[in-house]
Order: structure tokens, then C-alpha cells, then sequence
């Protein structure tokens, strides 16, 4: 979806590069700043919770009491943190940035309680209203509409798109950010008709009576008509950057992700880095199915890409799809059958011998894996093909990290365990989707256990929570209030054995994530020697669990530099 974001990103960024380079740069910190009188919480191995910091440039110098500090007192830059609380930045263990940025240009079709669609005809008028501000011939983008969330409990129809417009190509994203719909014109700009066949691990989806396209396209289906639809102009490509750093900083992140890139994206994310456009730390994931072989055969090095900045150390596959779109690969069918077939699970990217195959030529080449795997069928594959990898290619700690691992069962966890795979929850489908999994696509019981975070923490497997952002928003408080929690929109707890204490989920968000990507002894923590990333919370994440989502980012610092601070207070 940001393949020709970022290729423009590129061009742009290129032009300027050197100019860009002598007058931009990065901020130099101070020279020394300490941070005193607050709750420090150190994340360390024994989760200590001290008063004061120091930093020297942009790395932590000392870790205690007040007495810790005198050394570096003279001189120093100080900040009283007045009894707030000091953390590690927090760490996204799974997005897609800049996606956040990409709502600035496009259309926002989300329903409560991140938007206010509640039918097609809300979807139609917000996408005239759009329309009637581009030339013909210009696309029309939208993210974010959920069928289970509008009255009509369904998907829009290419003829319904066809009726705002047949001037414009349409194309609109569902919120799970794995199909969406496209009208006539972008269906025939993209090359598909009634007779295209599927693409491996995608469905076109027509008409059971007609046979005539209804334009839903789901997973790989709809990679033609993206990558013709985000054709945006360089003003709309900086706007949507910077809408994203901002989003981000002010969010607490100090190191984002990008997961799952193709070589322009790729290229245009470590541009960006390296002249300092990007106030954050990136951890960028390619794609196999993008540009794997090439990272693999060496014509993609990037290893001579990473530098404190800017990481590309895993490479990215995906399994299968989304359990809210109903492309989530189960071990058996969905609690609601899909179009009246009782038997339905979804269905897998790959056959699994395929899959298997894919993993042990990354897995023999040396390379971290993480794979996207939802559903429980889908983590059943990811495992019988990575336990044959290890079979043939012993790797003591690879770390191979499971994506979403949304429906992971107990022994699925003791299978993790035991050859080295470390989970990461989407957490907060607890409450944006929570209601929806128990009523309508799992039932109950398999709700009751999704992102099981305790059950996970029991076997001391090391976990990690995320957001997935663009498919919901950058909120990190709500992602650790939704882990702590696990209420549901409507108030509902969706799994009460599940929920766990307050720290064991700061540290999924900072020290279990910078240790997933192997970056444990520079990240994650407060301890000496470490870079100085600090977020400043304005109350005590150890207070009233309830109210964690009350809480808010006062300042956010990377390597030692102020990147963001709170104004309206």
C-alpha cells in the first residue's frame, strides 16, 4: 500500500539529499541532562523503580537516587519530572509507519469509536464529498470501513462505488487493511475483469448469482489496484511524513516500524533516517514476497544499510490474513459461517509445504523471520515449518517472531517455547474487535483466549504487545490499558485469566521489544551505557489499572534530544 509513497519519498528526498544532509542533519543533545525528582521506572531484570537519570550526549550515565546524580550535576542540563513517571520510549513491536500519515491525503471511513461511519450511504457521501475536489481521471483512497460496523453488515459494492463516481477510480480499504472494494474504473485500470484468476493467496470475489465482479478483492487480489491508486504528488507525500513523525512522537514511540517493505520503500525509509528527516529509531522489515531472494542472493545488502538508526535485520512473511475479514486461517470454522458455508476456516498464503520451504531457505541464510499468523491453523503451519527448519539448521536463540499470534493455542505456546519463537499480540483487538470475535467470528470460548499474554508469561516466553498501526491508531496508552484490561468497546472484559499486571506489559512495549529484535543491550531499558530513548508520563502506570488510558505523554526523548513535548497543560 506505501510502495509508491515512499518510491516518491525517494525522488523527493534524493533531489534534497545533500543539501538536506549539510543543513538538516540530526539535533546534537545537550551536553549532559538529568532527569530527578520523579518515579524512573528502569525496566531492568529486576524492574527497579529509582528517582534520577543522567545522560552525557546520548547515551545513560548513571541510574539511582540523588546521591547517583552529584557527579553530573555542575553544568547540567535539569529537568524536575515533579514526582512524573520516566520509561523507556516505547518500542513498536509491529506497524507500518509512516501509514498513520496516509489518512491526511485519503478519505477516513472508520466507524466508531475511531470515526463516525455507521452505513454505505455515510461510506458514498464522504467519498463524493472527496471527489468533488479532484480532477476526473484523479483516485479517490479510503481506509478504514468495517462491514460488522455499519447497518447494512456488509461490504460496499462495486455499483455502490460505481454510483459516487465513474470519473474517478475508487478504491476502499476495510479496516483489517487485508481488502477492500474498488469501483468499475479502477477495476479495469488494474487489469481485472470476471475472467482474471485468483493470485496465489488472494480471492476475487464474484457475484454466486451473476457471476459479475462484486469488487471486493481480498489479500494479494488487491495489490494491483494499490499500487496504481497511491500515485500521490510530493506535497501529499511530505504531508503524509510528516503527519506520521508527528503522530508517532507525540505517541511516546521512539523507535517505529515498518513492517513489511518492498526495495523503493525500503530505500526511501533509510534515506530518510540517514539525513535525519526521522527524529526515531526505524526497525524495517522487507518482504518476501517483495524482495526477499534479492536480500537473500546479497543484490539487497542491508546489513550495510544498519547503523544506530535505522534496522533491517528480519525479513517478513505472511501466512494468512485477518480474522475480522474472515481470511484468518483456523483450525475450525468461524463461530458465524462465511456465506452460509459451515465449513469455512479461511485459507492460508501458502500451502504449508510451500511455507516450509520459504523458512528454511531464510532460516539456512542466517536471517530472522517474522511471520504474520492470526489465525490457529495459520500458527500451526508457521510451526511445523519452522520445527523442519530447525530440524535441518540448529540455531541456538533465532528468535523467529510470530506476528499477531491472535488465536495461539496452550500447546501452540509450548511449541513456541521450545524452538525459539517469540510471540506478538495485537492486544488491543481486545477491544476494538473483542465484542465482534465472541459474537460473531470465534464464539466465546476461543475469544475469551485471544493474545493469550498470561498463558504466554506463565511459560516464561518472552512476548511483545503492538498496534499494527495504520488499522488502528498509534496509541501505545491504550494498547497497554487494552493488555492490562481487556475490555471491549461495550464494556465487556473479553478474557479475564488473560489480562496481566501493569509492569509485565510496559515491559512487552519496551524491554521484551527491543529484545525481539535483538537490540536488548542498546534499547528498551534504563541503564548505563544504553541510548538515553525516554518517554514522560504525566501519572503512575501503577495506580489505578482502570485508568491507565487517562494517561499522557508529557515528553518524548531519543538519544538524548527532545523530539516531542506537551504544550497544552
Amino acid at each position: 500500500m506505501l510502495k509508491k509513497l515512499l518510491l516518491g519519498l525517494l525522488a523527493l528526498i534524493a533531489l534534497a539529499a545533500i543539501t538536506a544532509y549539510l543543513t538538516l542533519g540530526r539535533p546534537s543533545p545537550p551536553d549532559v541532562q538529568v532527569f530527578r525528582n520523579g518515579q524512573v521506572f528502569t525496566m531492568d531484570g529486576q524492574n527497579r523503580i529509582v528517582s534520577a537519570i543522567a545522560v552525557q550526549g546520548e547515551r545513560i550515565v548513571a541510574v539511582g537516587d540523588d546521591e547517583d546524580m552529584a557527579p553530573y550535576l555542575e553544568g547540567a542540563l535539569i529537568h524536575d519530572l515533579d514526582g512524573k513517571t520516566l520509561l523507556p520510549g516505547f518500542i513498536d513491536a509491529h506497524g507500518h509507519f509512516p501509514g498513520t500519515g496516509v489518512a491526511a491525503v485519503t478519505v477516513d471511513l472508520n466507524s466508531p469509536p475511531i470515526g463516525s461511519v455507521t452505513s454505505i450511504a455515510d461510506i458514498q457521501a464522504a467519498l463524493k464529498a472527496f471527489a468533488a475536489g479532484r480532477e476526473p481521471g484523479q483516485w479517490v483512497l479510503a481506509l478504514g470501513y468495517d462491514d460488522t460496523l455499519i447497518a447494512e453488515h456488509r461490504h460496499p459494492t462495486r455499483d455502490e462505488l460505481d454510483a459516487v463516481s465513474t470519473e474517478h477510480p475508487i478504491f476502499v480499504t476495510h479496516v483489517s487493511g487485508h481488502m477492500g472494494v474498488a469501483n468499475s474504473r479502477a477495476l479495469a485500470l488494474a487489469g481485472i475483469d470476471r475472467d482474471t484468476p485468483n493470485p496465489e493467496g488472494g480471492v476475487i470475489v464474484h457475484d454466486p448469482e451473476t457471476g459479475e465482479l462484486t469488487g471486493l478483492l481480498e489479500e494479494t487480489a488487491m495489490t494491483p489496484v494499490q499500487t496504481l491508486g497511491m500515485d500521490f504528488s510530493a506535497g501529499e507525500i511530505l504531508t503524509m511524513l510528516d503527519t506520521a513523525i508527528a503522530d508517532y512522537a507525540s505517541k511516546g514511540i521512539t523507535t517505529a516500524q515498518s513492517g513489511g517493505v518492498d526495495k523503493g520503500v525500503l530505500e526511501g525509509l533509510h534515506l530518510a533516517s540517514r539525513i535525519g528527516y526521522i527524529p526515531f529509531r526505524l526497525e524495517v522489515w522487507p518482504f518476501y514476497k517483495m524482495i526477499g531472494p534479492q536480500v537473500l542472493d546479497g543484490e539487497i545488502d542491508v546489513a550495510d544499510m544498519e547503523n544506530e538508526w535505522f534496522h533491517a535485520n528480519a525479513i517478513k512473511i505472511v501466512s494468512d490474513g485477518s480474522i475480522q475479514g474472515y481470511t484468518g486461517y483456523l483450525s475450525h470454522p468461524y463461530h458465524t459461517p462465511f456465506r452460509g458455508d459451515d465449513s469455512y476456516r479461511g485459507y492460508p498464503t501458502f500451502e504449508r509445504d510451500k511455507l516450509a520451504e520459504i523458512v528454511g531457505k531464510i532460516h539456512r541464510a542466517g536471517i530472522q523471520m517474522a511471520i504474520h499468523a492470526n489465525g490457529d491453523g495459520a500458527i500451526d503451519d508457521v510451526i511445523y515449518a519452522f520445527e523442519k527448519a530447525q530440524q535441518a539448521h540448529p540455531v541456538a536463540d533465532p528468535r523467529l517472531i510470530l506476528i499477531h499470534s491472535q488465536m495461539a493455542r496452550d500447546d501452540q505456546l509450548d511449541a513456541m517455547k521450545q524452538l525459539g519463537i517469540t510471540p506478538s499480540f495485537f492486544s488491543a483487538h481486545t477491544y476494538y474487535w473483542g465484542d465482534r470475535h465472541r459474537d460473531i467470528f470465534i464464539g466465546p470460548e476461543r475469544a475469551s483466549h485471544i493474545s493469550p499474554t498470561r498463558s504466554a508469561g506463565e511459560r516464561d516466553l518472552k512476548y511483545t504487545v503492538h498496534l499494527d498501526s495504520p488499522v488502528v491508531p498509534m496509541d501505545p496508552i491504550l494498547l497497554l490499558w487494552s493488555t492490562v484490561n481487556r475490555v471491549s468497546t461495550s464494556g465487556q472484559v473479553i478474557g479475564a485469566d488473560e489480562r496481566v499486571p501493569t509492569m509485565d506489559a510496559l515491559r512487552a512495549m519496551t524491554i521484551n521489544a527491543a529484545w525481539q529484535i535483538f537490540r536488548e543491550d542498546e534499547l528498551g531499558s534504563l541503564e548505563v551505557g544504553k541510548f538515553a530513548d525516554l518517554v514522560v508520563l504525566d501519572g503512575d502506570p501503577l495506580g489505578d489499572a482502570t485508568a491507565l488510558r487517562e494517561l499522557r505523554v508529557e515528553r518524548t526523548v531519543v538519544g538524548g534530544v527532545t523530539i516531542y513535548q506537551r504544550t497544552d497543560q
